[in-house]
């Protein structure tokens, strides 16, 4: 059985309620170490009227303890959030968990705590000096994003072929590539509409394609497919044919994936010496601690990415 470490995100939000009325579920797969410490657990436990099981294990300390504070955004609970974090990747690298779940953060929260990272990705492409991929989705199908927080008009800018070349190769090396039929590809997707009609609505499609043949000559294996007209790569038709799509930038690959499988689906960090997975959702303040059903199948999936894997 794998033991993984689960940073516990903001406390704010429903990070902990997944965890607890999780963990005889996710116990029977993994063992997991919870990045929290008792003093909070109880706080957040009785704030949820929900009991502690006996075999919930802690940690003796994580960061300075604070009022939880339902739905708000607040430093203390991003400075905790951000240290629960830190913890499991500390036990990842030593070597004592075999992988990390990472429950929702709040970028603006960790902003206020002082955080540079805009999330867990950013944190740890820095912690290993590695160039972390982000790839999101389900068993059904997953999108890697070749760009990701950064602002709309400067995606153009940021495609280039030495760098597409590289994201390419290492997210074919980084993910357990088993096409179901001999023909079938990792779909690549154009930038512009159309995929640039030949170069009338934009040129970066060129830098793709090159980006592509590079990759080829350097697996010695025709793996990818594209550049492909964005706007119909997802009907059923492609979605049948493709399991792996590269997106050029965020709201392109994530759009349809969401549109398509936001309940079940999670986010993993690629191309990393650890392996990380995490629900594909927020904090969700609206409803933490509120008595709301929540859905934990991302969160499961994200545990069962992890002993799959």
């Amino acid at each position: 059985m794998k033991r993984i470490a689960v940073s516990i995100g903001d406390l704010n939000g429903i990070g902990i309620e997944l965890a607890l009325r999780n963990h005889h579920t996710i116990s029977r797969e993994v063992d997991p170490v919870y990045c929290i410490d008792r003093r909070m657990l109880e706080q957040a436990a009785s704030l949820l009227a929900l009991p502690i099981p006996e075999d919930f294990q802690t940690i003796e300390k994580i960061a300075d303890p604070f009022a939880i504070e339902a739905g708000e955004i607040d430093a203390a609970s991003g400075r905790y959030s951000y240290a629960s974090f830190i913890k499991a990747v500390d036990l990842a690298r030593e070597k004592k968990v075999d992988a990390i779940v990472t429950l929702p953060i709040h970028k603006q929260a960790w902003e206020l705590a002082g955080i540079d990272y805009k999330g867990h990705t950013d944190a740890l492409r820095d912690f290993f000096n590695a160039e972390a991929i982000m790839m999101l989705g389900s068993p059904k199908m997953y999108v890697a994003l070749f760009t990701e927080h950064i602002p709309l008009k400067n995606v153009a800018d940021s495609i280039n072929e030495k760098d597409l070349t590289r994201f390419l190769i290492d997210f074919y090396n980084s993910i357990d590539y088993r096409p179901s039929t001999i023909d079938q590809k990792i779909a690549v997707l154009g930038l512009n509409p159309h995929a640039g009609d030949g170069g009338v609505l934009g040129n970066e499609e060129r830098i793709i394609e090159r980006a592509i043949a590079n990759a080829h000559k350097t697996l010695d294996e025709e793996i990818f497919c594209g550049p492909l007209v964005p706007d119909i790569a997802f009907i059923p038709q492609n979605r049948a044919r493709y399991t792996y799509y590269v997106a050029m930038y965020h709201d392109q690959g994530l759009a349809p994936l969401k549109a398509l499988y936001f309940d079940e689906g999670i986010n993993v960090s690629l191309n990393l010496p650890i392996l990380r997975t995490s629900v594909d959702h927020g904090t969700a303040f609206d409803i933490a601690y509120r008595k709301h059903s929540l859905n934990s199948l991302s969160y499961l999936n994200a545990v069962k990415y992890i002993v799959e894997a």
